[in-house]
């Protein structure tokens, strides 16, 4: 940014910063940020302008960290991304405003504008990106681990395993349903394997498209499959589909399913008296 610019904005800095903080107040009122008290509002607000004008005085390369720092707090502590491209759009038009109307003059008003822009441009582009960067990472981390929760293949007994299936079924998640049950299978030496669809709200054809895969896949590689879970809602609904599942067992409970499995491995649960 030229010096005449940078001295034209900072010989106003004072009534910016005032008319500024004024439409930001206004913003916490309309968003999510009743919840955060005046004081921390009003702190970071301060802080904000603070980068703002730290930057117009020494140039963005030399602030250029600061503002990733501080940008990185308020991820860390939650606050919307919203909150910082309102903060510069006000600051953008309260400057503009004030130059405008202060009667300074300069060799060419398109030229100072234009020059404005693009150095807040490059401010913008600064905190966007990192605010993007960071969110980005975190819904990649969160995604992974939904992913790993997401369809276990758990060995409760000796060549006898459980699926427990919660949430909605859909194209990606019943692919990697697929890979854990077969490599699970492998995994565990599991000759029979229950899916316990309890937790899933629908089953439509889709869903019972995937199941049926499932279990034809874990027949390919030597084991059984039992569906379990069989809600009296989720039964009326397959058989109004027109669903076939008689492909393989199914049982309304996983303890109805297990009992099942103990006894296509030639074991039963017996009662000792003591």
């Amino acid at each position: 940014m030229k010096t005449e610019i940078r001295e034209a904005i900072l010989q106003h800095q004072e009534t910016i910063i005032e008319h500024w903080t004024t439409e930001l107040d206004k913003f916490r009122t309309e968003d999510n940020l009743q919840s955060i008290t005046k004081k921390v509002y009003e702190n970071t607000n301060r802080e904000f302008i603070d980068k703002l004008f730290l930057t117009v005085q020494n140039g963005q390369e030399d602030v250029h960290q600061e503002l990733i720092q501080y940008a990185e707090r308020l991820i860390q502590l939650g606050w919307p991304l919203n909150y910082i491209t309102r903060g510069l759009q006000e600051f953008r038009k309260v400057t503009v405003e004030t130059i405008s109307k202060s009667g300074v003059s300069y060799n060419n008003s398109i030229e100072f504008f234009q020059e404005f822009e693009n150095w807040l441009d490059g401010i913008v582009n600064v905190l966007v990106n990192e605010y993007s960067g960071s969110w980005e990472n975190t819904v990649f981390l969160q995604k992974m681990a939904l992913k790993e929760l997401s369809a276990p293949l758990i060995p409760v007994f000796d060549k006898i395993s459980v699926m427990p299936l919660i949430g909605t079924i859909d194209t990606e998640r019943a692919k990697l349903i697929m890979e854990n049950l077969l490599d699970g299978v492998i995994e565990h030496r599991s000759e029979v394997v229950l899916i316990d669809i309890t937790g899933v709200p629908v089953v439509d054809t889709m869903v019972a498209h995937h199941i049926i895969q499932a279990s034809e896949a874990v027949r390919l590689v030597g084991a059984k499959c039992i569906l379990v879970g069989i809600r009296p809602e989720i039964a009326q609904t397959i058989v109004n589909l027109g669903i076939d599942l008689r492909k393989f067992p199914t049982k309304s409970t996983l303890k109805k399913g297990i009992e099942s499995a103990l006894e296509l491995t030639k074991r039963e649960i017996v009662q000792i008296d003591e």
